[in-house]
């Protein structure tokens, strides 16, 4: 019998959304299912913006940023009974499978939503797709969004060393990652940056200020050409940018008088830029995949499970299955992915501290 498919994007933006509502809709069409978007995500859900999509209306929109179906935070589904309410909505659409594009709240919405002890004998099967440009979600080696976003701060940062350069400036680079440093320390890599400063090394106030000044000295001594520095910070530590310069600028002082006072530090903050934009080859070429297997997820009888693309470390026994409709994807458990990202963001997982210390070794390097 065909089936109605419902879904919907929710939590913060990623590039690559698009791609993945796409996939999903041309996947379901093709094997003679409806599809159903959500506006506005839970928020949608709970008004009942339910629309119809046809293949035909998202052929083109791979290519965008953003998310057609558009996203919100909704406090309101923190309740359980929003979440009768919705689940009793998504039964009057006749909805069989609800795909839910999104970060570690929306795939925890997902999860409240399909909880077995709460929607009792409920039918509707539930699949979570992974985007949140932070890569902050466990058992899956990338999300939506990230990659673009590392390009973006990779070009910004290619833009202002040249002013770096020209001037000998020190510039502080602040970038998102909320709870996770995974963006400033992939894009401090590709961007040839001098240092890399992010919550998960746990610094204190005066180490981050002491490495920064010990860069910039370190720098204008060893490069007499060059002394440009370009120090990238997750928004995530605790010392706001603003304030690390002005420490920085008083410790600079103190410790070279008057023989530096051509120092001159800058800061930067991309903000939002970092999640705009149209998403890379590799985005969109993510998205596509994970809406192609969410579908056929839920065709085969799959509930409360995340789509994830090549899993960072081995998947515990009975946690997930690789798919057969694409070897790079895995189908997780979503409970297992909630546990495991909340391990991940306490820094209690072996790969929150694989990262606390992966640069341990490497600040010299940078300065060369």
């Amino acid at each position: 019998m065909p089936k109605t498919i419902a879904i919907l994007t929710s939590g913060g933006d990623s590039p690559g959304m698009n791609a993945a509502i796409r996939a999903v809709t041309m996947v379901a069409t093709a094997k003679g299912h409806r599809v159903l978007g959500v506006r506005q995500g839970y928020k949608g859900l709970l008004e009942g913006k339910f629309v119809p999509i046809a293949a035909d209306e998202v052929a083109d929109i791979l290519r965008e940023g953003g998310t057609i179906l558009h996203t919100a935070r909704c406090q309101r589904f923190l309740d359980v009974a929003q979440r009768d309410h919705a689940r009793d909505l998504l039964t009057q659409q006749g909805v069989d499978g609800l795909i839910v594009i999104g970060g570690n709240g929306s795939l925890a919405g997902l999860s409240l939503l399909s909880d077995p002890d709460e929607a009792k004998n409920w039918p509707v099967r539930c699949i979570g797709i992974p985007a949140s440009i932070d890569n902050d979600i466990a058992l899956t080696g990338l999300a939506i969004g990230v990659d673009t976003a590392m390009n973006t701060i990779v070009e910004a940062c290619d833009r202002i060393a040249d002013t770096a350069s020209a001037h000998d400036r020190t510039f502080i680079i602040e970038v998102m990652g909320r709870d996770c440093g995974y963006l400033a320390m992939t894009s401090a890599i590709a961007s040839g940056a001098n240092m890399v400063l992010f919550p998960e090394a746990e610094r204190t106030e005066e180490e981050l200020v002491n490495a920064v000044v010990k860069s910039i000295l370190t720098v204008r001594e060893r490069h007499r050409e060059n002394q440009k520095v370009v120090a990238i910070k997750s928004e995530g530590v605790s010392t706001t940018t603003e304030r690390l310069k002005s420490l920085v600028d008083a410790k600079l002082s103190e410790a070279t008088g008057q023989d530096h006072d051509d120092i001159e530090t800058r800061v930067t903050v991309l903000g939002h830029v970092v999640r705009g934009g149209r998403p890379t080859a590799f985005d969109r070429l993510l998205g596509s995949r994970f809406g192609n297997v969410a579908v056929r997820a839920i065709l085969a009888g799959e509930h409360r499970k995340m789509i994830a693309w090549m899993p960072p470390m081995d998947l515990p026994e009975g946690v997930g299955t690789r798919s057969a409709a694409d070897p790079y994807c895995y189908i997780v458990d979503l409970p297992a992915v909630l546990a495991a990202t909340k391990e991940l963001l306490e820094g209690q997982s072996p790969l929150a501290r694989w990262r606390a210390t992966a640069f341990d070794d490497l600040e010299d390097v940078f300065l060369l």
